[in-house]
């Protein structure tokens, strides 16, 4: 890249513009989007059958989805820091067995924005959430997840790539651990 301006900086978007050469050689202007470091956690039930989803509102598409826990990431955090920071701010959970699943990018060719989705176990409630706007969470079926992707009830990218990791997963765990836990409620 060439010649790259600035066109807009803010605290969460930052937009250049840039002379770039393709692979063929030919060149064009190309906006740069970046966007800050996000961070979502997929948490299960201690038996792993229910995950803590919200239903809320985003306004810039103006959808009304589930997602899972997450946020952006603070000045000097990591990703390992900010996934159990998040779930307690937004749920008053404490998680146990944090472990990253994948990093993504959610448009890649328009916008650098990383986004880390992790996995960890409810271990127990610590407190009310202290974030009022980030939906209402409950315990939903996992078996159900397929059919909210399904009608369209979720639509955001970390939710669904974390969703659909432990869904393609969970078999294979279970066949290495040799069993699943009992259900004991």
């Amino acid at each position: 890249m060439e010649n790259v301006r600035s066109v807009l900086r803010s605290a969460f978007l930052d937009v250049e513009l840039a002379d770039v050469t393709k692979p063929s050689g030919a060149r064009e202007e190309h906006y740069l989007v970046r966007l800050p470091e996000a961070v979502m956690t997929v948490v299960l039930d201690e038996i792993g059958e229910h995950v803590l989803l919200a239903w809320r509102h985003r306004c810039v598409p103006d959808l009304w989805n589930y997602e899972v826990p997450g946020g952006l990431l603070e000045k000097g955090e990591t990703p390992e820091e900010a996934a159990p920071r998040e779930v307690a701010e937004e749920t008053g959970y404490r998680v146990r067995g944090l472990r990253h699943l994948v990093t993504f990018e959610p448009a890649v060719g328009s916008l650098r924005a990383p986004h880390h989705v992790y996995a960890a176990r409810a271990v127990e409630r610590v407190g009310d959430p202290t974030e009022r706007d980030e939906g209402i969470f409950d315990w939903v079926p996992l078996a159900r997840v397929p059919q909210l992707i399904a009608e369209g009830k979720i639509g955001n990218s970390g939710t669904l790539i974390g969703l659909l990791h432990i869904l393609a997963t969970l078999g294979a765990e279970d066949a290495q651990s040799g069993e699943r836990p009992e259900r004991t409620d």
